[in-house]
């Protein structure tokens, strides 16, 4: 038995390396991690704060209207009712502020593919396409009314 205890330090020591690599990096995740982490699952509640130091960056679907009241009509009655102008023309609230940042057209080439480009994935009644056989390499708006595709 004092043989065994005698010729164990080859065993003791990796242990105890092991323990202080424990320890060592318990004392470091008690530093680094915020205390209200974990109150909500894995989100950090302290980003709230950081999120609302940001600019509101979208005007909001009531904003485009008051302006654009031809567009939203024809989208009102067309296929993309529920589509939201800043789904497509991004984020518009400098533009709606002082009218002066007028937005950028979007590139339907890149643009409408982002929805319809076959996919199984997606409903089978959602209205999908092959781009490349589709368009034989033509934009969208050649054929299609943005606003009300059908158009």
């Amino acid at each position: 038995m004092g043989k065994i205890f005698r010729d164990s330090g080859h065993l003791i020591r990796p242990a105890l390396v092991l323990l202080a690599g424990v320890a060592l990096f318990l004392v470091v995740r008690q530093a680094v991690i915020p205390k209200a982490f974990g109150q909500y699952g894995h989100y950090r509640p302290g980003a709230l704060d950081l999120v609302r130091q940001h600019p509101i960056a979208y005007a909001g679907q009531q904003q485009c209207v008051l302006c654009h009241e031809d567009q939203a009509k024809v989208r009102a009655e067309g296929r993309h009712a529920h589509v939201a102008c800043e789904t497509c023309h991004g984020p518009q609230a400098r533009h709606a502020e002082d009218g002066s940042n007028p937005p950028k057209l979007p590139d339907v080439a890149t643009l409408c593919v982002r929805c319809h480009e076959k996919d199984a994935a997606k409903p089978a009644k959602f209205p999908q396409v092959v781009s490349a056989e589709h368009s034989s390499g033509m934009a969208c708006n050649d054929c299609h009314k943005p606003h009300d595709p059908h158009l």
